[in-house]
């Protein structure tokens, strides 16, 4: 008898723990992965660098802190961002090489 009662647990318990694995293969970990790839993007700005702003503004960092961001948009127009307003460097290559 108490083994039947052990059995039914297992079998009321294991679609919780099959969705809890679907739940992190899916959701989590690539969500997770995506942060890890933006942050070391963010970590590798570095002045010279060609650059694209959240808001579609297209520059070329002139001066870079902990948080904000210097960007030249034309001559003689200068913007300051916060650095997480960046999302992506202009040029594809340098893209990649930040997310390896």
């Amino acid at each position: 008898m108490q083994g039947g009662d052990t059995m039914a647990m297992i079998n009321a318990i294991w679609p919780f723990i099959l969705m809890g694995g679907i739940f992190y293969f899916m959701l989590y970990r690539p969500q997770k992965q995506e942060q890890q790839k933006r942050q070391r993007m963010l970590d590798s700005l570095k002045k010279g660098d060609k650059v694209v702003a959240i808001g579609g503004m297209f520059g070329v960092i002139t001066a870079i802190s902990e948080k904000k961001v210097t960007l030249k948009l034309a001559e003689d127009v200068e913007v300051d961002f916060a650095r997480s307003a960046i999302s992506a460097f202009q040029d594809p290559v340098k893209q990649e090489m930040a997310e390896k």
